[in-house]
């Protein structure tokens, strides 16, 4: 099996699990943006969207910087990457058992025959 971080995996996934957050990631996708800007499609507050971010910081997913007043954020795909390395481990298993079942479905059909 995939051996990743336990610590940082769970973040990703509970970043993940948040739709608020999945959004901001796919905003982020293209290309830079504030905090507030991240926060707009959701009319919420300054310190709502920065706690979305602060999420997605601590899984890795997002990095910020401060310009000025302005807290930019930036997609970090690395953290996405070690989340799909684990994911397509059981990608794999299922595939693999769902080809035997096939297999073997297959065979009883042909002998039924």
């Amino acid at each position: 099996m995939v051996e990743l971080d336990d610590e940082r995996l769970d973040a990703v996934f509970h970043a993940l699990a948040d739709s608020t957050r999945r959004t901001m990631l796919q905003l982020l996708a293209q290309g830079e943006c504030s905090v507030g800007e991240l926060g707009a499609p959701f009319r919420m507050s300054f310190a709502g969207a920065s706690k979305h971010v602060k999420a997605l910081e601590r899984a890795g997913l997002v990095s910020r910087t401060v310009q000025g007043r302005a807290h930019v954020c930036r997609l970090e795909p690395a953290a996405l990457a070690s989340a799909n390395a684990w994911l397509r481990y059981y990608e794999g298993f299922w595939n693999n058992h769902l080809d035997a079942l096939e297999k073997e479905l297959r065979r009883k059909a042909s002998r039924g025959k």
